[in-house]
């Protein structure tokens, strides 16, 4: 949100006390910040490039302030409506990909409750925006297979739409670029498929066009290739690169795991606000509903891929869906940027999963059993015409109408009632609602903060510190970039929420002051700063209640009569505490 006003984190003072109306100083709209400033902050102070951020800009003026801050519900209320526009933009991509109403309407309705799309679309972040353009790019990546099976050139308009697409893709994340390559899996498959068969195939006029729009792409990218040299390595990037992902290597495993199921199952599992036999039953009853639904999904997966209506746009699909997981694994092992550290980059490969999760109950919802049509035992008229062959064999195909056709396909779908074995159809349809179901309980889960996606919940620590501290209050936190300093702002934040909606803690009049000790750029230790923040402790009053929150580094408390409290020495919401008494 700081970016998106315009301001800068560098406002705030480090190495000094200071109170919550300082530190929150950074979302305090200022008139005469322009799209100018967004973009100037961006890239000196973070690693994001600048469409969303402007965009939010934008939005966010519409809007009035709250008691002279930046209103919440404005941020986070951009981020939903491309979160809601993505519902729309999956149907259409579905239809446009198996050309089935049944797909797109089931994909749609996995979209709309997909506990991963909600928690996305309630972050006040640009990751639903960079969905729709992930749906958008893939749309046209659909279109263009589909001009090459047909041996059609692709129209000049999607191609321009195309190399947009793909360019305001990479200008809202640059994590877009594993979209792009997942893409070049699938255009390179398709490539050796054809030159399998003739070898003059890649240069044929439709193949042309591709080339257009993979030139067009690549000079696209290449204009934040600087951008991303400047912030390799930089600190807001470094968490990427903790731990040793070769070493603990099932871990990365593990995380991917959990988020690609998040996108349509959670159960409440929020171990820091809800009981641990909660959490444990939620794991049975989710390890459950998958080992009894997986292969009812894979079933109809596979009627679509037999399918020769959708048999190609099923193929591109999980071709995407798997280079894009090969990359996920390559940067995490092969680099060692561990992707799957954080749940929302997944948003790489998460519309085509719910595509062929759509196109997987569809699958599962319209299953007809193929011994009825092919006259074997399981046709209940076989028994009366027992060497009657099969017209496959006999090579005898009568000629039936379109109305025969269709009075045919209904009765298949929907067969009279008679004593004979039922078509085990409805019990696959009873799947399907219960995966609909879930994924609506789940999307619950989410919006109600009970499931493991959300991160740095000061919600849950604020109100922990007020109950604890009837002295005067000091938070201190290592800092080493802007990811710390609003972390603290959601604290400062959630205390003045605290103090204006209770009366007990406006008579109490604690307001807690901050202290972000930020570590030497040069000597890359944090001593100067504890130097001052003993100092500063010195001069304070006494009794006073220090709090250190993700204080990662040692420090000496005994000079300044501070004793640790053993019952304030945990972690909730994302959040790491240690209380002192100091007197």
């Amino acid at each position: 949100m700081v970016f998106s006003l315009g301001n800068s984190f560098r406002t705030v003072p480090l190495n000094q006390l200071i109170d919550s109306d300082i530190l929150l100083q950074p979302l305090q709209p200022l008139p005469e910040a322009g799209i100018s400033a967004v973009v100037h902050h961006l890239f000196t102070e973070s690693t994001h490039p600048p469409v969303y951020f402007a965009l939010a800009h934008l939005w966010m003026k519409l809007f009035p302030s709250e008691t002279g801050l930046v209103s919440i519900s404005a941020a986070r209320s951009l981020s939903t409506l491309f979160g809601i526009v993505s519902i729309p933009a999956v149907f259409g991509l579905s239809y446009l990909a198996f050309g089935s109403l049944l797909v797109s309407q089931l994909a749609a309705a996995m979209m709309a409750v997909s506990p991963f799309g909600v928690f996305l679309a309630q972050e006040a972040r640009h990751y639903t925006l960079a969905v729709l353009l992930v749906i958008a790019s893939l749309c046209c990546l659909v279109t263009a297979v589909k001009n090459i099976h047909l041996q059609k050139t692709l129209p000049i308009s999607v191609a321009l739409i195309w190399v947009a697409v793909n360019c305001l893709g990479i200008a809202t994340h640059y994590f877009f670029v594993l979209t792009l390559g997942a893409q070049g899996s699938v255009l390179l498959g398709q490539a050796w498929r054809q030159t399998s068969q003739d070898i003059k195939a890649l240069l044929q006029p439709h193949w042309q066009r591709i080339y257009t729009v993979v030139v067009g792409t690549s000079i696209g990218c290449l204009v934040w290739l600087p951008a991303l040299q400047a912030i390799h390595g930089s600190a807001p990037t470094k968490w990427i690169y903790d731990g040793n992902p070769r070493i603990d290597w099932l871990a990365p495993i593990g995380r991917f795991l959990l988020w690609a199921i998040s996108s349509w199952l959670m159960l409440p599992s929020a171990v820091t606000t809800i009981p641990l036999a909660v959490v444990i039953i939620s794991g049975i009853v989710t390890l459950l509903f998958l080992f009894w639904t997986l292969p009812s999904l894979s079933s109809g997966l596979k009627y679509q891929q037999q399918h020769p209506d959708t048999r190609l746009a099923t193929q591109i699909l999980v071709e995407y869906l798997l280079g894009a997981i090969a990359l996920f694994f390559v940067f995490t092992y092969g680099l060692g940027m561990d992707l799957t550290l954080a749940p929302r980059f997944q948003f790489v490969y998460f519309p085509a999963l719910i595509v062929l999760l759509g196109a997987a109950l569809a699958g599962c919802w319209q299953a007809i059993p193929i011994a009825r049509e092919e006259g074997n035992s399981g046709d209940r008229n076989s028994d009366l015409k027992p060497t009657a062959k099969p017209y496959k064999q006999s090579g005898f195909k009568p000629k039936i109408s379109l109305r025969v056709r269709k009075y045919r396909s209904i009765l298949q779908l929907h067969p009279p009632l008679s004593p004979s074995p039922p078509l085990h159809l409805q019990p696959k349809k009873i799947i399907v609602i219960f995966i609909l179901l879930m994924g609506l309980a789940g999307g619950l889960t989410i919006n109600f903060n009970l499931g493991y996606l959300q991160n740095h919940r000061p919600d849950l620590l604020a109100p922990i510190i007020q109950k604890a501290s009837i002295a005067p209050t000091v938070i201190a936190t290592t800092h080493d970039h802007h990811g710390q300093t609003g972390r603290m702002m959601g604290l400062a934040w959630e205390f003045k929420r605290l103090s204006a909606s209770n009366e007990e803690v406006k008579e109490r009049k604690i307001a807690p002051q901050f202290f972000l000790a930020h570590r030497d750029p040069e000597t890359r230790n944090h001593n100067h700063a504890l130097k001052v923040l003993q100092a500063q402790l010195n001069k304070l009053p006494r009794p006073l209640d220090l709090w250190l929150v993700d204080f990662r580094t040692k420090v000496d408390l005994k000079s300044q009569q501070c004793v640790a409290d053993s019952k304030y020495r945990s972690s909730v919401g994302g959040y790491k505490y240690k209380l002192y008494r100091c007197s």
